[in-house]
């Protein structure tokens, strides 16, 4: 089982990011929050396909689900956090 920490540091290693925060208590349903210039002009579903493009194989066989927010910069800056 992968542990949050662990898809953090994925998504990181694929993705150049400004802020990931990701959850995840059981192994395998994951929450995670990114932030990355890489989305700036990309709909949701292009930015989660780069997510998914850092994480691999590993969404096919150790990642049962992953829910992503995703933003710019910008776009974050503008958010509560």
């Amino acid at each position: 089982m992968l542990s949050a920490a662990e898809i953090r540091n994925f998504i990181m290693q694929g993705l150049p990011c400004e802020h990931v925060a990701v959850q995840g208590e059981d192994g395998q349903h994951f929450d995670a929050v990114i932030v990355s210039t890489q989305f700036a002009g990309k709909s949701k579903v292009q930015q989660h396909q780069l997510v998914y493009r850092a994480l691999g194989e590993r969404m096919k066989s150790e990642i049962h689900a992953l829910s992503m927010r995703t933003f710019t910069p910008e776009a974050w800056a503008n958010t509560n956090n």
